[in-house]
């Protein structure tokens, strides 16, 4: 199994791998990385800045399920598909988290009221090339999943 380690923003070891079923079958949380028209579509969240959608899976509920929920809530977005990317393992000091990676294929975006506990989607066709040190982004954002999955998504051609 392929495993990239590194640290996050606040300095917990980070696992990610791209292997088919990851490390657990039954993740609690997921990140989106998604597309639209060419764009990168993101939220803004309303403490932490810009991000891909994502959040926790809720009790009874499958992972790819909560991904396509939380991209709906967070961005009002209507996905054509979505794909199993990968998987990181985030060791904190109180508990560890993992979580799935998918990659989005948006088909249309519809404007809601409320967005959850974000200001909406917004549309990049660039992300910069130096996220680590951007406070613009979330400190989702801010560590080397993003780089990784990123290169990933060309090395699988598909954006």
């Amino acid at each position: 199994m392929n495993i990239f380690t590194f640290q996050d923003y606040y300095k917990n070891e980070v696992q990610l791998t791209f292997n088919d079923h990851g490390f657990i079958s039954d993740p609690r949380h997921v990140l989106v990385i998604c597309r639209y028209k060419e764009q990168w579509l993101l939220t803004r969240h309303s403490r932490r800045g810009l991000e891909f959608p994502g959040g926790k899976v809720e009790a009874g509920e499958l992972p790819d399920d909560a991904a396509v929920r939380e991209v709906w809530e967070e961005t009002g977005a209507g996905l054509a598909s979505i794909e199993w990317l990968g998987q990181y393992k985030v060791t904190g000091k109180a508990e560890v988290i993992y979580k799935n990676v998918y990659f989005a294929r948006v088909e249309e975006l519809i404007p809601k009221e409320d967005y959850m506990e974000t200001l909406g989607p917004v549309l990049s066709r660039e992300l910069p090339a130096d996220l680590k040190n951007n406070a613009s982004f979330s400190f989702l954002m801010r560590d080397d999943v993003i780089p990784y999955c990123l290169t990933e998504l060309k090395q699988r051609n598909w954006t």
